[in-house]
């Protein structure tokens, strides 16, 4: 799931100055899951810019802000609305509101920031667990991913920093290699630790990123 969050307000209202007619866009996948951008968030920011003196034309929660076909779909359901509008609000991840930009000509402000693919601890409690980096080495470490919750994205065991198998850089966090050890031993293999690891290949971690199922997915 991609976590995001409101923008700071102020500066909102600095992208927003020049627009009286605003159409808002929400996404009921992720940012309704983190709270940032489903419905009960579009109906909040419409009332904070009924007090900036905005005119809201209408509004719509997306299912998925990033499918671009279907994003292309609801605005058309609400053709009228959005031509009325100065400018669109979109309250979805980087991908959303590029969805949303590429289905228009006008002005698109995006509401959210966008800060990192997570998993689900529970409700309102979310962590980083992949950095999307393509060359993944999980089946090796035991299902954890150094490159991501190691604070320092090492490979080839723990730094000399672990103090009673926590980060040095965050006591709060238990150190990533120390996990990975203890889930190897616990399943009878060496795993990772068989061999010494490369420097990570970025190459694969192409951008911009493209991914084709063949035969449709058939």
């Amino acid at each position: 799931m991609i976590i995001s969050e409101l923008k700071p307000l102020e500066e909102l209202q600095q992208a927003l100055a020049e627009f009286d007619k605003l159409f808002l866009v929400g996404c009921a996948a992720c940012a309704t899951a983190c709270k940032s951008g489903g419905e009960e968030e579009v109906f909040k920011l419409q009332e904070w810019l009924a007090e900036q003196d905005k005119d809201v034309t209408g509004s719509v929660v997306i299912d998925e802000a990033c499918h671009i076909m279907r994003a292309a779909r609801d605005l058309r359901h609400h053709k009228n609305a959005v031509q009325d509008a100065d400018a669109l609000v979109v309250l979805a991840c980087g991908s959303g509101i590029q969805s949303i930009s590429s289905n228009i000509e006008k002005r698109v402000v995006g509401g959210l920031n966008s800060t990192f693919l997570g998993n689900v601890r529970r409700f309102g409690h979310y962590e980083e667990m992949c950095s999307l980096c393509g060359d993944c080495i999980l089946n090796e470490t035991a299902g954890i991913c150094p490159v991501t919750t190691c604070a320092k994205g090492l490979l080839n065991g723990p730094c000399g920093g672990m103090e009673d198998g926590h980060c040095e850089i965050d006591p709060d966090i238990e150190c990533a290699w120390r996990l990975i050890y203890e889930r190897l031993q616990s399943q009878n293999r060496q795993g990772v630790f068989a061999r010494r690891v490369p420097p990570k290949n970025w190459s694969r971690r192409r951008k911009p990123g493209r991914y084709i199922l063949k035969n449709g997915g058939r």
